[in-house]
């Protein structure tokens, strides 16, 4: 089943080529039925006739949020197991969580037991069920611990803010795949040392009550590999071309060419990668304190930053305002999409899940904002560039950003960014009739949030 590439590194083509959502169910949120558990039962009895892959690797470093994991594949989807393993490190004891995963079988069917840490995946032989199989159960059981279960990147920017001191500040990155969370999060900011910005997680961490950001997967990461770009997305690309990595769903014809931009077979490839081989990588996976929190989006109608209040926070955490990517579902990528939290994988009351995130943003006194990755304007535009996102994050970490609350956009914006034009990208003047159409999606947003029971009243009014 492997091909190899001109790196010298294995490539696998899988049938299931995104996540199952619509086929993905809880035993918290949704009825699990007899027939569901039938094929459940039948799925135990393979694990009695037939020889299987039994492989455990830890989730997490932290002291009381690490679980070890332990998966069951058969023995002829080796590679998804290989792909697995690359992304975590090894691991001894009894399980906490366990995933069954049986490709040969209809479906697909995804079946989650929270309580009992245990997963079903039947009839698919997609990675990304493996792997986010175990990350839906830490974040799970890190809001049980009081803390939030974040789909996020996290990263330690270490900077001069004036001369002759420098400060560190702890980022998160929340965003949907394929909006930009790996390539910000694992960018070095095009820092010198002994200035530096380092990748801690790019993909699912804990935010606990006393402000550490604990990470989940220790040893690689999962990135997305359509459109890799060596000039803008430098480390990356230098890590999923090493021959550690292992290639899934990535156009490389016989003799071992790759071809990132041929999106053939999806536009959801993926690389999983070495942390070792990624030279934007910290060796820690665990943020001694989180400062600054940004959610991505790529909405035309807002700027390419602004900085928001702890309720507007929230409300961003809650509408989750992203694009639908080959990740979720290929026959709606790139279709405007709301998911809460920017993450699939909640389990348990969404609104709840806000309330919270907007408690610990206050108390740990975080900093938040909103950045667009896209263009700005829907009719006249000017895309937003890597450059100009790496310029605008890396002066907000030093801290060099000056602030005005714009009233006819009513968000607060920069005035001066160092390095950067940013009055070129002033959104009303790529808009017309920008305030009927702003008031109309100010508007939408506040009827979305209303939909949410248990939601505080002062998220559902802090629109922006």
């Amino acid at each position: 089943m492997e091909t190899t590439t001109e790196f010298g590194s294995p490539s696998y083509v899988s049938d299931f080529r995104s996540r199952s959502a619509e086929q993905t169910a809880n035993s918290i949120d949704d009825e699990i039925d007899a027939a569901d558990r039938s094929r459940i039962d039948d799925a135990h009895d393979r694990l009695d006739t037939e020889d299987m892959i039994c492989l455990d690797r830890e989730l997490g470093r932290h002291p009381e949020l690490s679980f070890t994991c332990r998966l069951f594949v058969p023995k002829e989807y080796a590679r998804i197991a290989l792909s697995w393993a690359t992304l975590l490190e090894p691991a001894a004891g009894t399980p906490d969580f366990v995933t069954l995963q049986l490709p040969d079988v209809d479906g697909p069917m995804i079946r989650v037991f929270p309580d009992q840490g245990v997963t079903y995946v039947l009839g698919s032989d997609y990675t990304g069920e493996a792997k986010k199989s175990f990350l839906r159960l830490f974040m799970y059981r890190v809001k049980q611990a009081g803390g939030l279960g974040l789909h996020a990147g996290s990263k330690r920017v270490r900077i001069a803010d004036e001369p002759g001191h420098r400060r560190t500040v702890g980022q998160l990155f929340l965003g949907l795949s394929a909006t930009g969370k790996s390539t910000l999060t694992g960018h070095g900011f095009d820092l010198s040392p002994p200035d530096a910005a380092e990748m801690l997680q790019d993909d699912v961490c804990a935010l606990l009550p006393d402000g550490t950001v604990a990470g989940s997967e220790g040893n690689g990461l999962y990135v997305k590999t359509i459109g890799l770009d060596p000039d803008e997305q430098a480390a990356i690309y230098s890590a999923a071309t090493h021959e550690s990595a292992v290639l899934e769903n990535v156009s490389v014809d016989e003799d071992g060419r790759v071809d990132f931009d041929d999106d053939d077979l999806t536009r959801n490839g993926r690389a999983v990668v070495d942390r070792a081989h990624l030279h934007s990588a910290s060796d820690d996976v665990d943020l001694d304190r989180v400062d600054q929190i940004f959610f991505i989006t790529r909405n035309p109608l807002m700027p390419p930053i602004a900085r928001l209040s702890a309720e507007e926070a929230a409300a961003a955490f809650m509408l989750g305002e992203s694009i639908q990517t080959s990740a979720g579902d290929p026959d709606r990528a790139g279709e405007a999409i709301r998911v809460v939290g920017t993450n699939p994988f909640i389990v348990g009351s969404e609104g709840e899940e806000g309330n919270r995130f907007r408690d610990l943003v206050v108390d740990l006194d975080v900093e938040c904002f909103v950045i667009n990755t896209g263009q700005v304007g829907d009719e006249t535009t000017r895309d937003v560039g890597v450059e100009d996102t790496v310029t605008i994050l890396r002066e907000v970490a030093r801290g060099t950003v000056e602030w005005t609350h714009d009233e006819t956009m009513d968000l607060t914006i920069p005035t001066s960014v160092p390095g950067l034009p940013i009055e070129d990208y002033y959104v009303p003047d790529y808009v017309d009739d920008y305030h009927r159409k702003a008031s109309e999606l100010r508007e939408d947003r506040r009827t979305y949030l209303e939909a949410f029971e248990n939601l505080r009243s002062e998220i559902e009014r802090a629109v922006y």
